[in-house]
């Protein structure tokens, strides 16, 4: 099990990174009327066959050359089962892949969510290149951060920028504050 759940988010965008994606999409919904956490991360990187995408939750397995195992999707779908939550994974060779999980909230062995904003911030700001999309939902409040429409903003100042990121930290402080 890793240590929070925005661990597990930089471990799967990892695999996307990996796969090629210049497009990521992350939702977390977090309901305690519903008394349910789900994570739902889909990208447009080169996808698997359905061969593949059937053995990627074993640890034994690895996509990855020069490795015999891997870790990360076998260790999300063990933390999402074992917190009475759920898994999928569904993936197209050359669309991408799209990875669902739940947790129950109330589930004694479900890891803290994490540093949210941290995890946007280090994500976006490490990858340029790529369009983040984070969708954040409660019962009470929706967030959404687009880096896509950030750097139209911006236009041409790189995300990366001193200046950007000082305002990207303040301006997720004061936004991601009901989570």
């Amino acid at each position: 099990m890793m240590d929070d759940i925005c661990a597990h988010i930089t471990d799967i965008v990892a695999n996307s990174l990996s796969a090629g994606a210049k497009n990521v999409l992350v939702s977390i919904e977090l309901s305690k009327t519903r008394n349910i956490l789900s994570l739902k991360i889909s990208d447009n990187g080169k996808g698997m066959d359905k061969e593949t995408a059937a053995k990627v939750v074993d640890p034994f397995y690895s996509t990855k050359t020069g490795r015999k195992v891997g870790l990360g999707i076998p260790l999300l779908k063990g933390t999402a089962e074992t917190c009475g939550g759920s898994f999928t994974l569904s993936s197209n060779a050359g669309v991408g892949t799209e990875i669902e999980v739940s947790f129950l909230l109330d589930h004694p062995d479900l890891p803290p969510l994490g540093k949210l904003k941290d995890t946007i911030l280090i994500l976006s700001v490490s990858n340029p290149e790529v369009n983040f999309s984070f969708k954040i939902k409660t019962d009470e409040r929706d967030f959404f951060f687009d880096t896509e429409e950030i750097n139209k903003i911006l236009d041409g100042l790189p995300i990366h920028d001193p200046e950007v990121i000082k305002f990207l930290t303040n301006y997720l402080d004061e936004n991601l504050e009901f989570i």
